[in-house]
């Protein structure tokens, strides 16, 4: 007899709209934030398109009075029950490692614009794209912010549920930042595990795909998240594929993710550096180490101890020449 699963749609690609015009903005009070920076959206100039996908699209703004500038993340078809929960965490939100909100409007006719901290040298994804692969010292720095970042989001039972490069964003002195939080929850009583299925296929954990109504560890979701990105940072590309190709936008990813170990580490990377990976890409979930425990790590340790600026942190593996034309562009 021939059984075949049902493979659920796997896709990957975000295309980018047309650019439009930024609203005028009626801000609704239940949606604005306390001492707002900014009194309302047609107060911004629109510079360019940082980003484009299914939250929304983000512009560089200036804001025309004080010629500072943000970023703005406008969200199109009105507040629904994940864009106020988006709307709640950025209020939730306090920590040198997560994008700053300066003020939030609900216009007239339902967009919700969001205006948010401007990181200068841009996603990590980009960044990547510039310089290759990261030095240990860099990423086991990278890894120690987004670490304390993830620790206090936990901390306020937030789950990012979507990390990856583009949602890394880093200052010219590659402070991280944690950002995007378009499919982050709130986790409340003894809520956990619902609607696990969520974020971006190539960075979910196996749980998420394999669950069949099991209860498993959303936050842990996040570490898985968090090694696999870390891991490309190193080597130079996502780890499921080889150097030059793409993660595939077919369900057979999802297999391979599930079904297939881990990947593994270079031999050229330190037994600290192997070992923190592998407490992060566990794919037993109760045997995968928590964001607490990993900041206990030997791997990151060593990290507190180093400077995080361009200049000290960027090694042999990345050309500080491209990295600093770029973070001087943007």
């Amino acid at each position: 007899m021939n059984l075949s699963r049902k493979r659920p749609h796997l896709n990957l690609h975000i295309q980018v709209p047309e650019p439009v015009e930024i609203p005028q903005c009626i801000p609704i009070n239940p949606l604005i934030l306390p001492r707002q920076e900014v009194e309302c959206v047609s107060d911004l100039e629109k510079l360019q398109i940082l980003g484009s996908g299914n939250g929304g699209t983000v512009y560089r703004v200036r804001h025309k009075q004080s010629s500072k500038v943000y970023a703005l993340k406008v969200i199109r078809g009105g507040a629904t029950d994940q864009v106020r929960q988006e709307i709640e965490i950025l209020r939730r939100m306090d920590s040198p490692n997560t994008v700053r909100c300066h003020a939030i409007f609900e216009e007239a006719f339902g967009d919700i614009s969001i205006l948010m901290e401007y990181v200068e040298a841009g996603s990590l994804d980009v960044l990547a794209k510039k310089v290759g692969s990261f030095s240990e010292t860099l990423v086991a720095n990278i890894a120690y912010q987004s670490l304390k970042g993830l620790d206090y989001l936990h901390s306020k039972s937030i789950v990012h549920r979507d990390i990856k490069p583009s949602n890394l964003l880093v200052t010219r002195e590659m402070k991280v930042k944690i950002a995007d939080f378009g499919v982050s929850k709130i986790i409340t009583g003894s809520e956990n595990s619902c609607n696990g299925f969520v974020g971006t296929c190539a960075y979910m954990s196996p749980e998420k795909f394999n669950s069949h109504g099991k209860d498993f560890d959303l936050f842990l979701g996040d570490v898985w998240s968090l090694g696999l990105t870390l891991m490309e940072l190193y080597i130079g590309h996502y780890p499921y594929v080889k150097p030059g190709q793409k993660a595939a936008d077919n369900p057979a990813l999802m297999w391979e993710i599930c079904l297939e170990e881990p990947p593994c580490m270079p031999k050229d990377a330190s037994e600290d550096f192997k070992d923190f990976i592998e407490c992060c890409l566990q794919k037993d979930w109760t045997k995968r180490w928590t964001v607490e425990k990993l900041l206990s790590h030997p791997f990151i340790i060593s990290a507190r101890q180093n400077d995080f600026g361009i200049g000290r942190t960027i090694g042999t593996k990345t050309d500080n020449s491209v990295l600093s034309d770029l973070v001087s562009v943007r």
